[in-house]
């Protein structure tokens, strides 16, 4: 076949003055009669893909010259679909009567229609590559059919299941099913069940409701499980011939309490010239070798998943719990950084070698802040913590320098509340917080940012090609829908197209004492684009580098690992061989697109596996008062999120009985028509819990007639118990009582954010 599809499509591009038919096109393409039928199948790929659109009268063209877009879909809440256009910053919008039979993360076909405002509008042509999904649900049962009502808000319709497709599923059971036809928009899709989860309240079956949801992996295949014992017998104590041995200097982790998985350990000593940082990442490329079962399923997987009360790990935990994990008094094999740094923390060299080590202790955070804060302990942990008492002392100086000069350059540091949830042994909600940040946690944050930094400008100046961790500059209309947004606050924060991190760093260093500091904290992190993998160096705005990659988490992000090859495989000189050089590009932009979706996908899942145990929380709490800050306000509510709780729910208008309310767009407030009471953006109020539904995950508030004020005598959480509501509501059932530790396995957290 002379002609490839490129070919072909670039010449359609460049020479054809107006659509062809198949044999016009052929015969201007020069094929021969024996390679048409080849040619065909080319042509019809290309249509099937969305690059070429068959017109009326067996004519072909461009979809892009025809007003016709390709590209995935994504539905809001509301039933209204957005698709991107590459290269241009707005969506087109589809309107939910337009639809046709795409749903949420449906690769569409879209004509453009005209424009709402300055947003094009358009409509669904067909859908030319359904999204492979489980669909989580409930099972219904009719007198006349059977269905699922998804769980998912962005799916907007029933599917049929046919008696003959129903695995014996019950009334009111969670199940999983899969979409087996839908042409006709004018009728409701129909699938099969292709699993039973159990119902609603059973121990497990929540998290593994948003498991199946977001198709996460459950367990690892024989075949992987079998490599990964293999693999295991790797670590051997012969020393390893160019490695470095690092077994006797002082070296610790410093990890959550429940952590198994310690990727990275540390060490700091002090210098003529200032300190010289050691970071040491497990080696975790020595054991997953390419082209192994093994290693397809990391790269399948793409990150850790990390879930209320349990983790899907990357590798097996052969491997991520034992050989690669940096226990104490074991030898393990490491990739180490060794950087050295002036008295001002600024970084003046460094060098990457292969290497082991010995661990001299194992610490969490907790440990190392309370010897931050009061000294050497007494009782049992006293002997760790004299062995690397010295070094921990010298590594916070450095720490403290390598954070003030990095805000000094414009990072930004959204320090966001992250949920903490303590379960029972059923899995169970015993108590909601968030989890406080310590000294000890910018201590470890700040080596790990510096390695990484190292380790990208090592590569960057050998000028082979790498993968970046990027986080590109802020659209102009997101930055101006931000300042608009915080004008309404009172805030004034201009923008221009030469907006640098710093000037964002700045202003939140203005409202950091404000009530409303955390949520303009999370209106500006919004406003920001998400940081991806890709071989393109754009620099990390959001920290202000202009060299940054992944590292530090091999046992949980494939792109660490990744990276740790790219070390590996080079020569002498730094750089690769001829052959690696020509695939390893090809290698970078695949991984790189491939573990930006996992990650994606994991944060969503994560976020929603929060939601679940957070609403699970408030239903045992119905009646009661918290303290929250306005969230969101809309024409029909406003958003309240809850003090020290994460948990966000919604106050209807129909709830608010002392005025009317309107809607002013421009303060994003909801004002009384007689007393003037507002409810707006940012607002401090006291509401009440009106219900809970476990099902869609949503909590409805009340707002009660009385100032937002604080409560005198209320707990961590700022609740206060309901006052003459009995009338109003059922007795509540007793909360069980608190633990304050769960047991093993449960409440397990990520180590580090990403960045």
């Amino acid at each position: 076949m002379a002609q490839t599809r490129k070919e072909i499509l670039e010449f359609i591009r460049a020479k054809s003055a107006h659509p062809m038919r198949m044999k016009e096109l052929a015969r201007a393409l020069g094929i021969p009669p024996e390679e048409y039928r080849e040619f065909r199948g080319q042509v019809k790929a290309l249509v099937d893909t969305g690059e070429l659109v068959k017109l009326r009268r067996g004519r072909i063209g461009v979809a892009t010259e025809m007003d016709v877009i390709v590209g995935p879909i994504s539905v809001n809440r509301s039933g209204v679909g957005f698709v991107a256009r590459e290269g241009e910053p707005t969506d087109i919008m589809i309107p939910a009567t337009q639809l046709s039979t795409a749903l949420d993360g449906d690769r569409v076909m879209v004509r453009l229609t005209g424009h709402l405002g300055d947003r094009p509008t358009g409509s669904v042509v067909r859908v030319v590559e359904r999204t492979r999904r489980n669909i989580v649900g409930t099972f219904q049962k009719t007198p006349h059919f059977f269905c699922v009502r998804p769980d998912n808000p962005r799916i907007h319709r029933d599917i049929y299941i046919p008696s003959s497709h129903t695995a014996g599923a019950r009334e009111g059971e969670k199940v999983v099913c899969r979409l087996t036809v839908w042409d006709d928009p004018y009728v409701n899709p129909e699938g099969e069940i292709s699993e039973r989860i159990g119902f609603p309240g059973q121990p497990g079956v929540d998290m593994l409701t948003v498991i199946k949801s977001f198709d996460l992996p459950e367990e690892f295949p024989e075949e992987v499980r079998n490599e990964g014992e293999k693999a295991a017998a790797r670590l051997s104590e012969e020393p390893e011939e160019g490695r470095l041995d690092l077994t006797g200097e002082c070296i610790y982790t410093i990890d959550p309490a429940d952590a198994k998985d310690h990727d990275d350990a540390v060490n700091v000593t002090r210098t003529p010239r200032g300190y010289r940082l050691g970071v040491h990442i497990a080696d975790v490329s020595h054991f997953v070798q390419p082209g192994t079962a093994l290693d397809a399923e990391g790269f399948k997987r793409g990150n850790s998943v990390y879930l209320p009360g349990m983790v899907i790990p990357m590798l097996p935990e052969s491997l991520s719990n034992d050989v690669c994990s940096l226990k104490p008094n074991r030898k393990r094999l490491t990739f180490s950084v060794f950087m050295d740094f002036d008295r001002a923390g600024k970084m003046l060299s460094w060098e990457i070698r292969p290497s082991a080590i010995k661990s001299r202790a194992k610490l969490s955070y907790e440990e190392v802040q309370e010897f931050f804060d009061k000294g050497l302990p007494e009782g049992a942990g006293r002997r760790k913590l004299e062995r690397v008492a010295e070094n921990l002392t010298t590594a916070r100086e450095l720490a403290r320098l390598l954070s003030a000069r990095r805000f000094a350059e414009g990072s930004l540091d959204f320090d966001l509340p992250e949920a903490k949830i303590t379960l029972n042994e059923k899995g169970e909600v015993i108590e909601l917080g968030n989890r406080v940040r310590l000294e000890s946690h910018r201590l470890i944050e700040e080596f790990m940012l510096s390695a990484n930094k190292a380790v990208a400008l090592e590569m960057f100046r050998s000028a082979q090609a790498f993968l970046y961790r990027v986080h590109d500059r802020p659209d102009m209309e997101k930055l101006e829908a931000f300042s608009a947004m915080v004008a309404r606050l009172g805030y004034r924060f201009p923008v221009s197209p030469t907006t640098k991190p710093g000037d964002l760093a700045r202003f939140l260093e203005t409202v950091k004492d404000k009530p409303e500091a955390e949520f303009i904290n999370e209106l500006m992190l919004r406003s920001l684009k998400k940081a991806v993998y890709q071989r393109n160096n754009v620099g990390h705005f959001g920290l202000a580098f202009t060299h940054y990659t992944h590292f530090t988490s091999p046992i949980r992000r494939y792109p660490d690992l990744l990276v740790h090859r790219l070390l590996r495989m080079r020569r002498p000189d730094g750089k690769y061989s001829p052959a690696a050089a020509r695939r390893i590009p090809a290698v970078i932009d695949h991984a790189g697109k491939h573990c930006s979706e996992t990650e994606r996908i994991a944060e969503a899942a994560e976020r929603e596996a929060v939601k679940v145990k957070q609403v699970q929380y408030m239903a045992r709490h119905v009646g009661d008062f918290f303290g929250g800050i306005i969230s969101g306000v809309t024409g029909f509510g406003f958003f309240v999120r809850l003090d020290n709780l994460g948990a966000e729910g919604l106050v209807r208008v129909s709830t608010i009985d002392d005025d009317y309310y309107r809607f002013d767009e421009q303060r994003y407030a909801l004002i009384g028509r007689r007393t003037g009471r507002m409810f707006r953006l940012g607002d401090r109020v006291e509401v009440g819990v009106l219900s809970v539904d476990k099902v869609n995950n949503e909590i409805a508030l009340f707002a009660p007639g009385l100032p937002a004020q604080a409560k005198a005598g209320s707990g961590p959480k700022g609740k206060r118990k309901k006052k003459g509501w009995a009338e109003a509501q059922p007795p509540k059932a007793k909360t069980p009582a608190r633990t304050r530790t769960a047991p093993p396995g449960y409440g397990r957290t990520r180590k580090k954010r990403p960045r």
